[in-house]
């Protein structure tokens, strides 16, 4: 099922990230440090240098030469060398684990700590982008097994917290309002 994420301004761009398990993956591991937007070309950027964004191709190419893709003015990330190396890694694990599929991590998976051991266990997923892809796949593609708000934690509610609360324009300004105003008072997403 395509998913309903408005996040980069780009209709394009974005339905990349709507039907491409492995595209959505690359976008979440590239957002820290830049903006949302920036993090979820990203896997726009790399399908169109590399002519694809095939799991299996990318963990088959020498990390140097994933790197070097991806520091390619203008870079995929604020920190290019470093996402490239963690690019490179999340692609190789999808193969290892599930046959190159990022859709294949959340896909037949009926328990949310089920989900949530399998994203934790990708190279650059944390404990919070965990719980925030969690509430991605429930609140935007429909995928939400039983336990995903505990799992999800705050970002399961109607709050704009994170990506997961991109469905339009309108919920991208607030979450930008949100965090503006968030960051005048020193206060982190989960407030």
């Amino acid at each position: 099922m395509p998913g309903t994420l408005h996040v980069t301004g780009d209709p394009d761009v974005d339905h990349i990230l709507n039907t491409d398990g492995t595209a959505l993956l690359i976008g979440m591991l590239l957002d820290q440090q830049v903006s949302i937007e920036w993090a979820f070309r990203g896997p726009s950027t790399l399908a169109a240098r590399l002519g694809h964004l095939d799991a299996a191709e990318m963990a088959g190419m020498s990390e140097d030469d994933l790197v070097t893709v991806c520091c390619t003015k203008p870079a995929v990330h604020r920190f290019p060398a470093a996402m490239g190396r963690r690019i490179h890694a999340l692609c190789t694990t999808l193969v290892e684990m599930y046959d190159g599929a990022g859709e294949a991590v959340w896909r037949d998976v009926t328990d949310a700590r089920e989900l949530a051991a399998r994203l934790h266990a990708l190279p650059g997923f944390g404990k919070e982008k965990t719980a925030i892809f969690v509430a991605l796949l429930a609140k935007r593609f429909g995928v939400a097994p039983d336990g995903w708000e505990a799992v999800a934690g705050a970002f399961a509610d109607d709050m704009p917290r994170s990506v997961a609360d991109l469905d339009s324009a309108e919920a991208f300004v607030a979450l930008r309002e949100r965090r503006r105003k968030q960051k005048l008072q020193g206060k982190t997403k989960l407030d």
